[in-house]
């Protein structure tokens, strides 16, 4: 499988090029936002690593038009730890955020996930509600037959609502089981990946699939 490494820091891009080929992987570098860009636009990836600072054109404005091109998971790599960076990136349609410094053993299993993830496997264990079918075992989601690419977080969202159509979920509850953390009242970030997962689902159908209950929090809509 083929990635993209889009960093303009030669001792990273060499040492990520060098970590990856080890691991049995094609790796292609770019050095600058313009570079990146022409890469995803002539070339077919498995995964991008995308660092935010680059010379060019910025690497938000690359995440940008790279989304309108390929499916391609892109993990960001960024010196910024602001929250509201990460949610803009989030929006932007990136699937995973890395602060640097990072740990490269760190970044390896996560590169490994995003690529089990889009792999497909044979359909094994489904939830199905309407349309709407996650294939648990090959971490698949299809909405008319049309796959659906989901950030982590979207994908554990909405496995935690198709596992009980009716139920109505709390935030709290919501959040402790897509980010494995305790809910600190953070309405933000659920809010957009909520919104980002409806977003995602009306390209293929104007159908509701996720009701807001107001004062409380999500469920399936009937």
């Amino acid at each position: 499988m083929k990635i993209l490494v889009v960093e303009d820091d030669c001792y990273i891009n060499e040492m990520l090029k060098e970590a990856l080929e080890k691991k049995g992987y094609t790796v292609v570098s770019a050095y600058s936002g313009t570079e990146g860009l022409l890469r995803i636009e002539t070339e077919e990836f498995a995964l991008i690593i995308l660092d935010l600072m680059l010379p060019g054109i910025s690497g938000q404005q690359v995440l940008e038009k790279a989304r309108k091109i390929t499916t391609a998971p892109v993990i960001v790599l960024s010196a910024k730890d602001e929250l509201d960076t990460k949610v803009d990136l989030l929006t932007l349609g990136a699937n995973d955020y890395m602060t640097k410094p990072f740990a490269l053993k760190e970044l390896e299993a996560r590169i490994g996930v995003w690529l089990r993830m889009g792999r497909g496997t044979v359909p094994g264990r489904q939830l199905k509600h309407k349309e709407l079918n996650m294939d648990l075992d090959g971490k698949q989601v299809t909405l008319m037959g049309q796959h659906i690419a989901l950030t982590l977080q979207e994908y554990k969202i909405l496995e935690l609502l198709l596992s009980h159509p009716h139920k109505v979920f709390s935030k709290n509850e919501i959040y402790q089981y897509a980010w494995e953390e305790y809910y600190e009242g953070e309405d933000k970030t659920l809010n957009v990946h909520i919104s980002n997962i409806r977003q995602k689902l009306k390209k293929v159908t104007q159908e509701e699939y996720i009701e807001t209950v107001w004062g409380i929090g999500f469920k399936l809509a009937e």
